[in-house]
C-alpha cells in the first residue's frame, strides 16, 4: 500500500512539473533590463551625468578650486588627500597631498549650493 502511494506521488510530481515547464515557455516573456525596480527607474543619460575631472596635487604645494556657489560638503576619498575651504572665502576649497611621494588614485566629491 505504500508502494501505491510514493508511486501515485512521484507520479503526480511529474505531471505538476511538466505542466509547470509547460506554462513558463507559454508565457511571453522579455529580455531583462538589468533594472531592480522593473521600470520604475530612468536610466541615467549623459546630459544629466557630471564629468569627472583630472587633479593633480603634490606635497608641496596647494591648489585652490574656485567653485561658483558656497561649498556645503566634501568627501575625500583616502587619507593620502587633506581639504578644506579656504579662511574667509565659502567658494573655495584647498586640496593638498596629505603624505609625500603617494600615487594611487583616488577621489574627491564636492557639493555645492545652488542658487538657480
Amino acid at each position: 500500500m505504500k508502494k501505491y502511494f510514493l508511486s501515485l506521488a512521484l507520479i503526480a510530481s511529474l505531471f505538476s512539473g511538466i505542466y509547470a515547464q509547460q506554462n513558463a515557455q507559454n508565457t511571453p516573456t522579455t529580455p531583462s533590463t538589468g533594472d531592480l525596480y522593473d521600470g520604475l527607474t530612468r536610466p541615467l543619460t549623459f546630459s544629466r551625468m557630471i564629468p569627472p575631472y583630472a587633479l593633480e596635487v603634490t606635497f608641496t604645494k596647494t591648489v585652490h578650486i574656485i567653485f561658483p556657489a558656497a561649498i556645503r560638503y566634501v568627501d575625500l576619498g583616502s587619507i593620502d588627500v587633506m581639504a578644506a575651504k579656504a579662511d574667509g572665502a565659502e567658494n573655495v576649497l584647498r586640496v593638498k597631498a596629505a603624505t609625500q611621494g603617494f600615487r594611487r588614485e583616488t577621489n574627491l566629491s564636492v557639493i555645492i549650493l545652488s542658487f538657480r
